[in-house]
């Protein structure tokens, strides 16, 4: 097993990070464009709780490296199961997601956790939190070298991934906070003309 972990500190509000994250894969975001599709399964909100649960099919066009696609033939699409949990009272945002494709050859399971940092916000300037952690299990019985480079490379391609992921997500949010804020700014405008 391999594991992938890291932490990041945004520099935008929970709220925002919170909405942004439907937006992440969208034409803002350069480096999301392996991404097809997302298509979301079911969503609902937990009424004892208030908590948004989401489940997500997300398809991704991504060439497998070159020693499995010899064993296991060339698909480059691939499928991952996400589910995700929005505490809006606990302000807290958690995603776990799973491969479909190739789950008899490779297990990728990974968290994402996003929430307020405290410790490096300031009044007036919130900041959040984004904690990543993958465990990757290659499931081959017996080949334990087949198995070490399965896993190694999956971790390689997971953490080249995670660099570009978090990349383009600043880039979504940086565009949405100001394409809304431009949008706050003419609603303000219209209103004080209404006024006047």
């Amino acid at each position: 097993m391999r594991v992938f972990s890291t932490s990041y500190t945004f520099d935008y509000s929970w709220n925002e990070v919170s909405t942004g994250n439907w937006r992440k894969y969208c034409p803002w975001n350069k480096s999301s464009s392996h991404v097809i599709a997302v298509d979301t399964l079911s969503r609902h909100v937990d009424p004892n709780t208030g908590i948004l649960c989401t489940e997500r099919l997300i398809t991704c066009h991504q060439p497998a490296p070159a020693f499995v696609t010899t064993i296991l033939g060339g698909q480059c699409t691939t499928y991952s199961y996400e589910k995700s949990y929005v505490d809006p009272a606990n302000k807290k945002v958690t995603m776990c997601s799973s491969n479909m494709t190739w789950n008899n050859l490779i297990s990728v399971r990974e968290t994402v956790v996003y929430e307020p940092d405290t410790d490096a916000s300031e009044p007036g300037h919130e900041r959040t939190k984004f904690e990543q952690e993958a465990r990757i299990i290659a499931l081959c019985g017996g080949w334990q070298r087949m198995k070490a480079k399965i896993e190694e490379a999956s971790l390689e391609r997971f953490r080249e991934n995670a660099k570009r992921g978090r990349e383009g997500f600043e880039a979504v949010l940086e565009m949405s906070r100001r394409v809304f804020g431009e949008e706050k700014e003419r609603e303000a405008q219209s209103r004080e003309k209404a006024e006047a």
